[in-house]
């Protein structure tokens, strides 16, 4: 490089040359300046670089590329090596970069469209190992022919359920030229599922409350209408459509749990009812007992008598007189202190034939299998015999039981169905018609 001095000084050594006697003789003798023979040096390139490296390269399809690389030094005392490089992709040691997208990589997913592919290459000295340079670049592959992606569930498009059912299937994606990257879920009435979608493979399932269709629904169903949009990197979309019929159903969970209120409803009134027969029974007896005691006495009374008017004295006979006025007059008295409990044994017999009613009742309504189809015409049936015999007996006074022990229910059973106190209470054959 030349100093600015030195150039200074040529051009002050012209102009007094040019303004000089010399400078128009016949042979002008020009003395150029120590300066200027100097010789301009260029710094010497000591560093190792590839000159003429492309840091990014966007390639067709089933096109090809041919790229050679340089550097400045001589290549026959280097080559060039290769990292990380795409299947396909070759270099060799002069530099000589080749690669053919061929369209099979893509098919068989070896290679992918739009996805940026980083490449290390490298020189090295054939004689000095510390020198070398490493460096990299990218690459894309790009297509015209774009093939879609489909969003593809793993059930038909139609679908039939009822409600408390469960349907359950996976979201499948058929992968084209760009993949599906994300899923949107939409349906035509807002519904709360157990999944969440979003990604491909992802699983939808959900399940219809009982009160999904309403009663305003004609033919007792409701349609609903699922969309699945997947969209991927340059937002091509495909939508599918699943369409859910939902049909009316029966609520088992809740019809069985009032099955089961209604037997136990029953259960409790037929306890409080057994409980009524054992106080009117006890009554009864107690009663009978009362009155079979006065009719023993009157009949003693009436011997009595009897025996004492056959007696020779004549004070026994006066007594054999007194004494069947005697019975006569306990015969009042007998109705007086027990009285016949009609209106109470008819109750306890009553009440009786309707504990037995219950009971044949509950047996016949009982449930068959785990999932009874005619519950509902069951627990109908239950609940009128319970309101139609409460109604017959709402003058028969009941006690709460509630606070019995298992103990004393036990002996109530056992009471209930003695052989005795059946016998009692069974009613009598009927005479057959004679011809």
């Amino acid at each position: 490089m030349i100093k600015p001095v030195k150039v200074f000084q040529f051009w002050l050594l012209v102009v007094g040359l040019a303004f000089s006697d010399s400078a128009f003789s016949q042979n002008p003798v020009f003395h150029i300046p120590m300066a200027l023979s100097d010789t301009v040096r260029l710094p010497d390139d000591s560093t190792l670089r590839i000159r003429n490296l492309n840091p990014y390269f966007s390639l067709h399809v089933d096109s090809v590329l041919t790229y050679q690389l340089e550097i400045n030094r001589d290549p026959g005392k280097y080559f060039f090596f290769m990292k990380n490089a795409p299947v396909g992709m070759k270099i060799k040691e002069n530099g000589l970069l080749t690669f053919r997208a061929d369209r099979s990589y893509f098919l068989s997913g070896r290679l992918k469209y739009d996805n940026e592919y980083k490449v290390n290459i490298g020189v090295q000295n054939l004689n000095n190992p510390k020198e070398r340079i490493d460096t990299s670049f990218t690459i894309v592959f790009f297509t015209t022919d774009i093939i879609a992606s489909h969003v593809k569930p793993t059930v038909s498009n139609v679908l039939y359920m009822d409600e408390g059912d469960t349907i359950s299937f996976k979201v499948q994606c058929e992968t084209g030229t760009y993949p599906i990257e994300s899923i949107n879920f939409y349906s035509s009435i807002p519904i709360k599922t157990n999944s969440v979608i979003k990604d491909c493979n992802d699983d939808f399932t959900w399940s219809p409350a009982y009160d999904f269709v309403k009663d305003t629904d004609s033919s007792k169903q409701k349609l609903l209408i699922l969309y699945f949009v997947g969209t991927n990197k340059i937002f091509m979309r495909d939508t599918a459509t699943i369409r859910i019929y939902v049909k009316d159903a029966l609520n088992y969970p809740y019809m069985r749990a009032d099955y089961d209120l209604a037997v136990k409803n029953i259960d409790t009134y037929i306890l409080r009812l057994k409980y009524a027969f054992f106080t009117l029974d006890k009554k009864i007896k107690k009663t009978k007992n009362t009155r079979t005691d006065f009719d023993m006495s009157t009949a003693t009374t009436a011997l009595g008598g009897t025996i004492f008017s056959s007696a020779s004295s004549q004070d026994a006979k006066t007594a054999g007189t007194i004494l069947p006025s005697v019975g006569v007059a306990l015969v009042p008295v007998k109705e007086a202190v027990a009285p016949q409990l009609t209106a109470e044994q008819n109750q306890a017999g009553l009440v009786r034939s309707s504990i037995k009613r219950l009971e044949y009742t509950k047996r016949d309504n009982a449930l068959v299998g785990e999932k009874d189809m005619e519950i509902t015409k069951k627990i109908t049936a239950l609940k009128n015999e319970l309101k139609q015999t409460q109604v017959q007996l709402i003058d028969v006074p009941l006690e709460e039981t509630s606070s019995m022990t298992e103990e004393q229910l036990r002996d109530l059973d056992k009471y209930f169905n003695n052989p005795r106190v059946n016998k009692k209470y069974r009613l009598k054959n009927m005479p057959s018609n004679s011809k």
